[in-house]
């Protein structure tokens, strides 16, 4: 999986780049009427039910573009909001403040509505021993922001990209040849690149399931657009032989019945593909 190191370094790239684009040049606006000797304050405020996700990374933020920044946090990411809460004041330089408003803005709405769809899929899943897991269905170029709001709504990562795991789809499986060379050319090549990466197949039917079941060194097997009776029969089958993954469509509806088939965790490109954002505001005080 992505180190910590690979982690905070998409945080600065996102960051630095997301300011790129907003502030070119200068933010105009504000240099124009608002000298930069004066400082302000201004407060975070919820306007909107869900988990609050982003908080951290807004005052990463805003020590980016300022660092002499302070910020008075009041409510953590991860913590349930109302409206009318108030997540945290900010303070010091006004422009510095107006700079980075809409990149915080932007990345916590976003990050608070996909931290409350995916707890809300947590709570779903109470009780079943199933964990739910995000996807590589992400914006591009925010995808270490929805990977961290899925993590602070309870839910846990998938592999964050194509170079941290092996996930052996339909279309490689053609491309090689079948199910069998796939895996075979994988762990070769895996050997002779001196790469320790978990390797995860795709099963389209349950006789696919037996075929990976003959190859030795698979960490998971994803169980895909099964119906619920044969997932079913795929979870017995596959025993304790190594780890089981449902996927496709599987939506509010349908989650905790497949969740009771058995498997140990459930993908959904909809914690980060399909939300409504949050409605959070920043206003001066």
């Amino acid at each position: 999986m992505i180190t910590k190191t690979q982690f905070d370094k998409e945080i600065e790239l996102i960051i630095a780049n997301a300011i790129r684009e907003d502030v070119g040049d200068g933010d105009h606006s504000s240099l124009a009427c608002i000298p930069d000797s004066v400082n302000g304050k201004a407060k975070l405020l919820i306007k909107d039910e869900g988990i609050l996700a982003g908080v951290a990374f807004a005052k990463a933020v805003f020590h980016y573009v300022d660092p002499s920044v302070v910020i008075d946090i009041l409510i953590n990411d991860g913590n349930k909001v109302k409206y009318g809460d108030i997540a945290f004041y900010v303070s010091g330089s006004s422009q510095s403040i107006l700079k980075a408003e809409r990149l915080v803005l932007n990345a916590m709405q976003r990050m608070s509505a996909i931290a409350t769809k995916t707890n809300h899929f947590v709570q779903l899943l109470e009780g079943t021993g199933t964990k739910i897991l995000d996807t590589r269905k992400t914006t591009p170029g925010i995808r270490a922001l929805e990977k961290w709001a899925v993590k602070i709504g309870g839910g846990e990562n998938h592999r964050f990209a194509l170079y941290d795991m092996i996930m052996l789809k339909d279309n490689h499986i053609d491309f090689a040849g079948g199910i069998t060379p796939a895996i075979e050319k994988t762990k070769k090549y895996l050997k002779d690149t001196h790469k320790d990466l978990k390797i995860i197949v795709e099963a389209r039917n349950l006789k696919e399931i037996e075929e990976i079941l003959k190859t030795p060194g698979v960490y998971r097997i994803l169980i895909d657009n099964f119906n619920y009776e044969d997932t079913r029969k795929a979870v017995q089958l596959i025993g304790d032989s190594c780890l089981t993954e449902s996927s496709g469509g599987i939506n509010e509806k349908t989650l905790r019945k497949y969740a009771e088939c058995g498997v140990n965790y459930i993908s959904s490109g909809a914690l980060t593909h399909s939300v409504y954002n949050l409605d959070l505001s920043l206003k001066a005080v």
